[in-house]
């Protein structure tokens, strides 16, 4: 890798993950499939009001979306820490953050826009109003990346441990709160009318910071994880 430009290694790590996510397609699944069973049975054991499941709609989108790109994130480093691959990473000459942030996107990809895509079939299911599913969409494409983001650090850390599953929730539920809290509170303002912009400004904040700060955090978490 010593040899790549720093665009080709990236390039080609992304369609690495990418093929192998392919070849895992029963795992690939296992975070939708969770998404879409809470997001329609939570409406049953909340009962059959139509205004009360409308109204705690946006909040069961956003933790299912949240607990789906939770299930997924242990195997972001998992199978390159067993076979060696990490440690080649750590060796290359290539910036550690840019492969880092490279594998975050291909945990994005087969994690993140996968539920967005599904999203607006969900959003049935809690009555959601129409004129909010932009926000939405919109509230969901700036705050999955961020869920990926503060969880590769989350991993990173912990991916040394044999069952690290528990530590690592602990470590990255707290994180998630914020992006919870403003997602949620997005699409509730427009359910209501309200433009949510204030919501939508703090998530892309949040984006921006993390994109550049997260890889940089889980590159030195992987040092000591592997050290």
């Amino acid at each position: 890798m010593s040899q790549l430009s720093l665009s080709a290694a990236v390039g080609l790590l992304l369609r690495r993950d990418l093929v192998l996510a392919y070849r895992r397609r029963a795992e690939l699944a296992n975070p939708i499939l969770f998404f879409v069973l809470i997001t329609a049975l939570f409406p049953l054991g909340i009962g059959a009001d139509p205004v009360l499941i409308a109204k705690v709609g946006p909040g069961i989108l956003w933790v299912a979306a949240l607990l789906a790109s939770l299930l997924s994130l242990d195997a972001m480093f998992r199978s390159d820490f067993e076979d060696g691959s990490l440690e080649q990473f750590m060796l290359s000459a290539q910036p550690v953050s840019m492969l880092v942030l490279a594998k975050v996107f291909a945990h994005w990809l087969v994690t993140g826009l996968p539920l967005l895509l599904v999203a607006p079939l969900l959003a049935l299911f809690v009555n959601l109003p129409t004129d909010a599913l932009g926000v939405l969409l919109l509230s969901l494409l700036l705050g999955t990346p961020v869920l990926s983001l503060i969880g590769a650090v989350g991993v990173a850390l912990t991916v040394g441990l044999r069952k690290g599953g528990v530590i690592l929730s602990l470590l990255v539920l707290p994180l998630y709160v914020p992006v919870l809290i403003f997602g949620a509170d997005a699409v509730q303002t427009a359910v209501v009318g309200i433009p949510a912009t204030a919501q939508i400004s703090f998530i892309a904040a949040m984006l921006a910071l993390a994109l550049a700060l997260a890889p940089m955090a889980a590159a030195a978490s992987l040092r000591i994880s592997l050290s």
